[in-house]
């Protein structure tokens, strides 16, 4: 693997680990700042919606920018976002501090995507991205179980303080040993944002958003359905999220192969997949060993998703992939910030900690129509250019 895309994966672990970790420690917050799981869900919500905010505008502000330069300053306020988490008094200025630290996020893998794409040998672009996105399953791995030892053990406040540690060693690593890339050649927000006034991205970016909320929903409140339904004991929540964290390491890169094949049908499979693990492990998890399983099927399902719909964006984007790759994080984290409030909403209602893998099937099984009607899309497109030719 080049040092410089491992730049990138040091920056992307050190995201994955704060974004879901917090799943890991749901319980731990809600007992510290004394409200309900789903209350404590909303801090999900806030980062996710930092993401969508922080995408666009970061990236329009420090687009023009070379990206080297851009990559540096997004982890800078990362860490600050996160090293300001761990010393948040109540729960008001926590919610406060997770939307400040998910700014950074989404401008961070779209810049990171195009990157990689412009470091990568020709016909394995999507597999430089999933070099890039190897960081969120490693922080799965390594990161969220480390983080959720540490909040069990010393603290939440401990987990926040090694994620921003992990931020000052990305800053280290990019300083050192990414490229000077020249910026993108006559970059503007108003060249950019024009791209958006085709259907297609806007199709990408609805996949992203309601596909992708059908995992939010199961990861979101994973500690409480493994603890509650499970029966798993709060140490082995550790190993539970490690598992999960191996199966989206091996879906990542089994995207990133697909994705070089055909972005689109490796979409369809995958949003198929996840419908029908979801609804298997509604019936799994009363079985630990079955529930450890699914655990690792649900989660290889989920992140393989990610190269195909980085990719189908970037293709559909040309001259513009940087916001384009920024908005479909901003899309992702909608997705994020949807799954744990439409996840929490049937627990609220006293339907039991399984009841989110419901709502995910279905969300999996919209996001499976916007992408059929992406595919019609693209065909037409075609269709049109033959007929000009």
């Amino acid at each position: 693997m080049k040092l410089s895309l491992g730049t990138l994966t040091v920056g992307a672990f050190g995201i994955g680990m704060t974004e879901f970790v917090m799943m890991g420690i749901l319980p731990d917050l809600s007992a510290a700042f004394q409200v309900t799981i789903p209350q404590a869900g909303y801090l999900i919500s806030a980062y996710a919606l930092g993401v969508v905010v922080g995408a666009p505008l970061l990236v329009a502000w420090l687009g023009t920018s070379p990206p080297k330069r851009i990559l540096i300053g997004l982890m800078i306020m990362f860490t600050l976002g996160n090293g300001l988490s761990a010393i948040s008094p109540n729960y008001g200025m926590m919610l406060v501090m997770r939307f400040i630290s998910g700014l950074p996020h989404g401008a961070f893998f779209g810049v990171g995507a195009v990157v990689a794409t412009r470091l990568a040998e020709p016909g394995r672009e999507a597999r430089a991205i999933s070099v890039m996105f190897a960081g969120l399953t490693i922080a799965n791995i390594i990161g969220v179980p480390l983080g959720t030892y540490l909040g069990h053990q010393f603290g939440w406040q401990t987990t926040f303080a090694a994620v921003a540690v992990v931020g000052v060693l990305a800053i280290l690593s990019i300083h050192q040993w990414m490229p000077v890339l020249a910026p993108t050649e006559g970059a503007s927000f108003k060249r950019d944002v024009a791209v958006f006034k085709r259907r297609e991205p806007w199709l990408i970016a609805g996949i992203t958003m309601i596909g992708t909320g059908g995992f939010f929903c199961w990861y979101s409140y994973i500690a409480p359905l493994m603890m509650e339904v499970g029966k798993f004991s709060e140490d082995a929540l550790v190993y539970v999220l490690m598992i999960a964290g191996v199966g989206m390491a091996c879906g990542n890169f089994i995207g990133g192969r697909l994705a070089d094949r055909s972005p689109l049908k490796a979409t369809y499979t995958l949003l198929i997949a996840m419908a029908v693990v979801l609804v298997v492990l509604t019936f799994a998890v009363y079985y630990k060993p079955t529930a450890l399983v699914m655990t690792f099927i649900t989660g290889g399902a989920a992140f393989a998703l990610a190269s195909p719909l980085q990719m189908l964006m970037i293709r559909a984007s040309r001259g513009a992939e940087m916001l384009a790759s920024a908005v479909i994080q901003g899309a992702f984290n909608i997705g994020n910030a949807l799954g744990a409030f439409l996840g929490g909403l049937p627990i609220a209602a006293g339907y039991g900690f399984t009841s989110p893998e419901w709502v995910g099937a279905s969300m999996a099984l919209c996001g499976l129509a916007i992408a059929l009607a992406a595919g019609r899309e693209q065909t037409r497109q075609r269709e049109a250019q033959l007929e000009v030719q």
